[in-house]
């Protein structure tokens, strides 16, 4: 039963849906990339492991400034239960792909929500959403990057170990 207090609100519906929709996307993405963190301690990669951290925190903090919206806005954010978080790895190419990939889909997603933003006429909504667009770029540029530096480098003799500080040094850029 909502207050009357949160009866008041030019946050439609629809909207307060896709965002909580958002802020589970942020939360997974928060979880799998300290998988990956983890995953990649274990193979000896401490410098991909610190950015990876790196990266769930972010999320972790793209999910809150969501979560704050909505309850600023006079809606009623929802904490998601977080499932088939992955793992393990083949190795850290595949797990770069996989990174790259998610960032697209969260890409997506907040283009989605945008546009809907766009035909419902919340354009406080949408303004608040630019600064994730804008965001999202530089993900997808770094989850590039990260893959350019794998393939550029290669495997071979001391390969592994200056892509593995070649990403860390994303988290400075």
């Amino acid at each position: 039963m909502k207050t009357a207090l949160r009866l008041k609100t030019s946050l439609q519906e629809n909207i307060e849906e896709l965002l909580n929709e958002q802020i589970a996307m942020e939360s997974h993405s928060s979880a799998a990339y300290l998988a990956m963190s983890a995953w990649c301690n274990v193979q000896g990669l401490q410098g991909a492991a610190k950015f990876y951290r790196h990266q769930s925190n972010e999320e972790r903090t793209h999910m809150m400034k969501i979560f704050d919206f909505i309850n600023d806005a006079g809606g009623h954010p929802t904490s998601p239960e977080v499932k088939n978080v992955p793992k393990n790895f083949n190795n850290l190419h595949d797990l770069l792909i996989m990174a790259l990939e998610m960032e697209i889909k969260i890409t997506e997603n907040f283009n989605k929500i945008v546009d809907q933003c766009h035909k419902s006429k919340d354009f406080q909504t949408a303004k608040f959403l630019h600064w994730f667009l804008d965001e999202q770029l530089e993900e997808e540029q770094t989850a590039r990057r990260a893959i350019e530096l794998f393939e550029l480098i290669g495997t071979e003799g001391t390969g592994l170990f200056r892509i593995d500080h070649e990403i860390e040094k994303l988290m400075e850029g």
